[in-house]
């Protein structure tokens, strides 16, 4: 196996441990005429670690209030900018309106006060911690998606067709390292810049040149690497048309997530997806349901809903997940803001989710319930949300190896799959 990257830098595509057979088209073309579906997780990170508080609002809980004289959430019914109520106890920020209905059809569920055991504030750090799913250890050589892909090789488990080149495709310039590892996985930024249009100058350098320097440095496999490219032309990029009228939004988040439809609906064996959004490190003027932090909400929320909406009734093999490396102190600084703090919300959406609930343990607001006297305190460790989607949702038998150090047990489970 090849275990070296390509970069193509105007087309920023990146190959990552290549394992390509010479019969993975034929593999490709078997899964495509293939009854039954593959299990899809799309895992979304919104790095720069979101305020949950101001995202999953607690506006039963009256310290949450005290904490947030300016920037908090008003509560449900007192007003345009006021909380959607979900429980009684928590509520959406309104500008996840688009996301109400999942809600309401028990398609979303949430967990509160999640996150991980380590103490970090340390974006880097904790970022890794989450992607490797081992946290405290900076060393641990692989991604826990990685370690999935490479477990479910070996588990005996695989209950649709062999693996396609496409089975993990990361929406972003660089592979995440939630992705790297032995297992083979893409980085696409933009796979409508790989249309190969017959006959045209361009398409053939494009195609003459990636596949001179995938050979020279792949040592052969290039030109099997570059039929990989040519399957996306099938399904013709640039004329895409989502179904069931999903509009997702222009932002870059809202392409990444439009072309994980994309790809999930052309049938290329795509089994773990990735896209990740910036800008949630909001120290000075956060707001509340108006401002940055709801700004970021809307956009987030709209392109979520129209991924749902495009998937249509594949959203019954497919869970997404959104995670951020850690949650916002409690209190608002002076600056009309939230610095960086512990525990914090995941929403996962689709499959046979358990929606219209929050699950975990609410430790409460008060200065003496939070951590270190100032944040949420964690109640569930975000490895026993991963192991309940890894066993439960993507079926995997033995989810062990994947968080090494951990001990996952379906006990500690949060019980979001019936």
């Amino acid at each position: 196996m090849v275990s070296r990257r390509v970069f193509v830098k105007n087309g920023a595509f990146a190959l990552v441990s290549l394992g390509f057979a010479p019969s993975f088209l034929a593999r490709t073309a078997a899964a495509q005429g293939r009854s039954a579906r593959a299990k899809q997780l799309i895992a979304i990170f919104q790095r720069g670690a979101v305020d949950g508080l101001s995202v999953i609002v607690p506006f039963g809980d009256n310290e949450y209030y005290r904490a947030r004289p300016a920037i908090a959430v008003a509560r449900p019914k007192s007003g345009d900018a006021a909380a959607l109520d979900l429980d009684g106890f928590f509520g959406f920020n309104p500008r996840l309106q688009a996301l109400k209905g999942l809600w309401d059809e028990r398609a979303l569920a949430i967990v509160h006060a999640c996150g991980s055991p380590d103490a970090t504030r340390s974006h880097f750090d904790a970022q890794d911690y989450m992607e490797t799913a081992t946290p405290g250890m900076k060393a641990t050589p692989d991604g826990w998606l990685n370690r999935y892909l490479q477990a479910r090789r070996h588990d005996g488990s695989e209950a649709v067709g062999e693996p396609t080149p496409f089975r993990a495709v990361s929406l972003t310039q660089q592979l995440p390292r939630m992705l790297q590892g032995p297992a083979p996985a893409l980085a696409i930024n933009q796979i409508n810049q790989f249309r190969i249009r017959g006959g045209q100058t361009a398409g053939a350098s494009f195609e003459a040149q990636y596949a001179a320097a995938a050979d020279r440095v792949l040592n052969g496999t290039g030109r099997e690497a570059f039929e990989a490219i040519k399957m996306l032309k099938a399904a013709d990029p640039g004329k895409y048309q989502p179904d069931n009228g999903a509009e997702y939004p222009r932002s870059p988040f809202g392409q990444a997530l439009k072309q994980i439809g994309q790809l999930t609906k052309a049938d290329v064996g795509l089994e773990i997806a990735f896209a990740d959004v910036g800008g949630w490190d909001t120290h000075v003027n956060q707001g509340s349901s108006q401002g940055q932090l709801a700004n970021r909400l809307d956009d987030f929320g709209r392109g979520l809903a129209a991924l749902t909406a495009d998937l249509g009734s594949r959203m019954a093999d497919t869970v997404i997940l959104t995670m951020s490396e850690f949650g916002r102190a409690v209190s608002e600084n002076g600056n009309r803001g939230t610095d960086h703090g512990h525990g914090n919300a995941m929403m996962i959406i689709g499959g046979a989710v358990r929606g219209g609930r929050v699950y975990g343990k609410w430790p409460g607001l008060a200065r003496e319930q939070r951590y270190d006297g100032r944040d949420l305190a964690v109640t569930t460790d975000f490895r026993d949300v991963f192991g309940e989607i890894v066993v439960h949702h993507l079926g995997l038998r033995d989810a062990q190896s994947i968080f090494p150090g951990y001990a996952i047990s379906p006990s500690k489970f949060p019980g979001l799959f019936g």
